[in-house]
């Protein structure tokens, strides 16, 4: 039982303890009808919570015969912290008074004697003050679950607030990338086209037909990421269609270099291993493509040790590199990738010039049995 589920059945014993010892200290065993009235008053307190007015109603006998009047006020304090209604509370605090005053059965009720008004006063200031602090605690537990309810609209405000903020800087990203790079990238593909169509050259009408193929394939990927900018607020989506070891044949064949696929792979590998391997591959072969003119590259796949083991090897450039803008978060990126599955990057230069990037990736069990292991 938790702290606060077991504080409330300490707290009622407690107070059926308290009433007891009140009636011990006022009633002997002399008093049956008086005696047995304050021990039901005393035990009605375990139905405090639940049946607030029965009990009430049920330590008012106790009040009006006795001088043990203490389970009478617990009640009337926790019908006080229970209930909205004034006009109930003012009548049983005005029936509590009349009780306490009355002598039963012999009323002695001299309303001449200033004796009797300060006892009335006293006695109506008991029964107000149960009542007060009753209608306090239960403003203190209003107020308390309003506190929380503003605080929780001010998250979701918070929240829809940075869904805006989020979605404006989506929106602006998405012209850019539509009017600036799908432009450029549009020109690039017509320029190329139009070389394809216009040489007699074979070795240049090849790299302008494989220009032009990668800047459709460009255009494509763009304006698929250009719409699922644009959805925000939406479903999500996945950015392009994710690939898997079934297109690195592909890949290899449309890198535009002389690039070889050696792989030694069981099927059913986990989705997320082999979009690494692909991303890896293709981050390497970019690499060979814009850092080492006239290389060959040499791709290497294979699962031993519990681990999917990924090398890529390209040979010593023929020509000088031409410069191209890089912001070098291809590698950091393949970096972190591989960390988020437990595996690592590395890569250097050969011994006859060249370089290689070694990719090593866990895959928990047997790859064969299709196990699946969480997106990150």
């Amino acid at each position: 039982m938790t702290p606060d589920r077991l504080r409330a059945p300490l707290l009622d014993a407690a107070l059926v303890a308290v009433s007891l010892l009140d009636v011990w200290a006022h009633l002997d065993t002399g008093e049956p009808l008086r005696l047995a009235c304050a021990l039901v008053a005393a035990l009605s307190l375990v139905l405090r919570r639940r049946l607030p007015r029965l009990t009430y109603l049920l330590t008012l006998p106790a009040v009006l015969l006795s001088d043990a009047v203490f389970a009478a006020l617990a009640a009337l304090y926790t019908l006080a912290s229970l209930t909205r209604r004034r006009i109930l509370l003012a009548v049983c605090a005005i029936a509590f008074t009349i009780s306490d005053m009355t002598s039963w059965p012999s009323p002695n009720f001299d309303l001449s004697a200033t004796s009797t008004w300060i006892t009335l006063g006293y006695t109506a200031a008991t029964a107000g003050a149960a009542v007060f602090l009753g209608q306090l605690v239960q403003t203190r537990r209003d107020l308390s679950l309003r506190i929380a309810e503003i605080s929780e609209a001010r998250d979701h405000e918070r929240l829809l607030t940075d869904q805006t903020v989020l979605a404006r800087e989506r929106a602006q990203l998405a012209r850019e990338m539509h009017d600036v790079v799908s432009h450029q990238v549009s020109l690039i593909a017509v320029r190329a086209g139009a070389l394809q169509v216009g040489t007699r050259d074979a070795e240049a009408k090849e790299a302008a037909a494989t220009i032009r193929r990668l800047s459709v394939q460009t255009l494509d990927e763009l304006r698929h990421m250009v719409s699922v900018l644009r959805a925000s607020g939406g479903r999500p989506t996945e950015l392009t269609p994710q690939p898997s070891l079934a297109d690195l044949q592909q890949l290899v064949d449309s890198s535009g270099i002389e690039a070889e696929l050696r792989t030694d792979l069981p099927d059913g590998l986990p989705p997320t291993v082999q979009r690494a391997i692909y991303r890896t591959v293709q981050e390497a072969l970019t690499n060979v493509r814009k850092h080492a003119p006239g290389a060959g590259a040499t791709v290497r796949m294979c699962h031993e040790g519990g681990a999917v083991r990924v090398t890529v090897t390209n040979t010593a450039p023929t020509r000088p590199a031409l410069p191209l803008p890089s912001a070098h978060y291809g590698l950091v990126g393949l970096h972190q990738r591989a960390e988020l599955l437990g595996g690592t990057v590395t890569s250097g230069p050969t011994v006859d010039g060249g370089y290689e990037l070694r990719l090593v990736l866990p895959v928990m069990g047997s790859s064969r049995a299709g196990g699946h292991e969480p997106e990150h």
